[in-house]
């Protein structure tokens, strides 16, 4: 069974860092694209962040480019995402996912094209 666990959500002022981590198992996780989605209270669910498997490709939403940066360790299964100049629309909950097929070349932003997700990390940017 794949699991993601994330980590490193938190509560901080408007300006602060965070960096949250994604923990994989249970499947071979450098094979496989992976990406940071968040939802917010009464919203849907958005992409952020996408890594292509081997790293050598990153997306971002346009609403976090310059502030967030994703990464992976593949010897450590573990995704990142740090996170600078947090304001108070980043509040949400912070979710990992696995892309549906191995090494897609394209980083997807469509929720639809993931099919494992983490349970979800809080992230609250206050002013």
């Amino acid at each position: 069974q794949v699991q993601l666990v994330e980590s490193g959500g938190g509560s901080v002022q408007a300006g602060g860092s965070l960096r949250l981590s994604c923990v994989a198992s249970e499947y071979t996780f450098s094979r496989y694209n992976m990406a940071w989605f968040r939802q917010a209270p009464g919203k849907e669910r958005e992409f952020v962040a996408g890594i292509r498997w081997n790293g050598e490709r990153t997306s971002y939403a346009d609403s976090v480019k310059g502030r967030f940066t994703i990464s992976r360790d593949n010897a450590k299964n573990t995704l990142y995402l740090q996170m600078f100049s947090l304001n108070p629309d980043d509040t949400a909950v912070y979710y990992c996912s696995r892309d549906t097929i191995p090494r897609r070349l394209v980083v997807s932003h469509t929720t639809v094209e993931y099919d494992y997700w983490g349970q979800g990390t809080q992230v609250t940017v206050s002013s």
